[in-house]
């Protein structure tokens, strides 16, 4: 059973959770962190439901026959599963908690975003895997979701790492907007979630993984959405930017610039052909 405190005590009990989270102080917490709303959960699972969720990952080989690797300049090492058939067990249930309406109850009341949505595909999210010399540069995500046009507000992480060591990177960086100071680094410890608002200004990433042969980084991201636009939404689309990192000038300078460009222009090439499709199934009706 979990005991919520506070006006929470209607929900349904859900076994899966720790049975102590203070909801109203992570609520106190998230609206006045820095440098953009956010939480650190320490022990959001039950400690053997977490553990189970952790030992159920697959091995490095195993996930990338089950999803997809990235080997870009701004994203490289990261193994990404969205597809939640293919999730071992305790993972499925790790995902249907998630997006459960008890669990997006309480992200509302900590956020105080009324009428969240969970992305059942997952986009961009499911489980992530980060071997030796993986790395995630600095960047706020998409802005809306291209299937549905719901608009994307809060990302939550849960860490799942057993034994992690500090000497091996990987923690959750949390920049201002200038992407000038860093104000939080989040070690990736078994059991932690972070929950932040995602916004322009959220600018986050993944300091360099630097695990030994064997071991890998392990986390479950879930985004979630609204129908209604932010306030002071512009009223245009973006994918995920990235930024350079203070001490990183010719990333930021040169080649960071030129993957930008790789992106828009294939980008580009992926809207013409959807829409020569379109065109070409209208003609034949």
């Amino acid at each position: 059973m979990v005991a919520v405190k506070g006006r929470l005590n209607g929900l349904p009990p859900t076994s899966m959770l720790n049975s102590h989270i203070d909801w109203d102080r992570l609520r106190r917490e998230f609206a006045s962190a820095q440098p953009f709303p956010h939480i650190v959960i320490d022990g959001l699972l039950d400690p053997a439901f977490a553990r189970q969720v952790s030992d159920a990952y697959p091995s490095l080989e195993q996930a990338r026959a089950l999803g997809r690797e990235f080997a870009g300049l701004n994203e490289r090492g990261k193994i990404q599963i969205t597809d939640a058939k293919v999730f071992p067990e305790p993972v499925q249930r790790l995902n249907a908690l998630l997006a459960s309406p008890a669990f997006l109850e309480r992200m509302s009341f900590v956020t105080g975003k009324p009428d969240l949505l969970a992305d059942q595909a997952l986009v961009g999210g499911g489980m992530h895997a980060t071997g030796p010399r993986g790395r995630l540069d600095v960047h706020v995500d998409f802005n809306r979701l291209e299937s549905s046009g719901w608009f994307r507000c809060l990302n939550v992480l849960v860490f799942l790492n057993q034994d992690w060591r500090a000497e091996w990177g990987g923690q959750l960086e949390l920049w201002d907007e200038p992407v000038k100071v860093c104000h939080r680094s989040v070690e990736p410890l078994l059991n932690r979630c972070v929950l932040f608002e995602t916004s322009e200004k959220s600018y986050h990433g993944v300091a360099p993984v630097h695990c030994p042969a064997g071991v890998f980084r392990k986390s479950f991201a879930a985004y979630y959405y609204t129908l209604a636009a932010p306030p002071g939404w512009d009223g245009k689309d973006h994918t995920t930017i990235f930024r350079a990192r203070p001490t990183e000038q010719l990333r930021g300078k040169l080649l960071m610039p030129l993957e930008q460009l790789s992106r828009d222009v294939s980008d580009t090439l992926r809207r013409a052909k959807r829409a020569a499709k379109k065109i070409t199934r209208r003609d034949r009706s």
